[in-house]
């Protein structure tokens, strides 16, 4: 049997570990994983940040590191993915504005292929109407944007 393949969509600023631990996990288990980003091809990278949660109303990020993209977007056809990696961050609310990403974000919506979102990336299946009747959680500001777009709203657990 062929290796799984799937598609992880960044962007600059997605949270460095919500890019880099879902690609280096899935490939230590076999999976081939194709990392890509609008305007760019195989070779460049993305500028990654960091968030911290320290005592104010919102989040405070620092850089990250380049993380190297190893396809070319303009290449990517869904047909040939398994699955759709979101990392979230900053990332997914200019990538909502991308066409071709809310198309693909979509495509792999309305085909059932699995979907994993971290973080702020859920605004990308809204934008890609692809919410209506799902239960959802997310980061909590996020919510209202998930609610508007038909989701179910789960609150999310408590890690203290």
């Amino acid at each position: 049997m062929a290796p799984k393949r799937v598609l992880l969509i960044a962007g600059d600023f997605a949270e460095d570990y919500e890019a880099m631990v879902p690609f280096q996990a899935l490939q230590g288990y076999g999976v081939a994983v194709n990392a890509v980003c609008p305007g760019r091809k195989a070779g460049d990278f993305c500028v990654t940040a960091t968030e911290q949660m320290a005592g104010h109303q919102t989040y405070s990020e620092t850089r990250g590191h380049n993380f190297t993209l190893n396809a070319t977007f303009d290449e990517v056809e869904g047909s040939n993915y398994d699955a759709l990696v979101l990392p979230g961050g900053r990332a997914p609310e200019y990538l909502t504005q991308n066409v071709r990403v809310v198309e693909l974000v979509r495509e792999f919506s309305t085909s059932g292929k699995p979907i994993a979102t971290y973080c702020h990336s859920q605004v990308l299946l809204a934008a890609a109407d692809a919410l209506k009747n799902r239960q959802i959680t997310a980061y909590a500001p996020v919510g209202p944007t998930l609610i508007a777009a038909g989701a179910n709203w789960v609150e999310p657990q408590s890690l203290e």
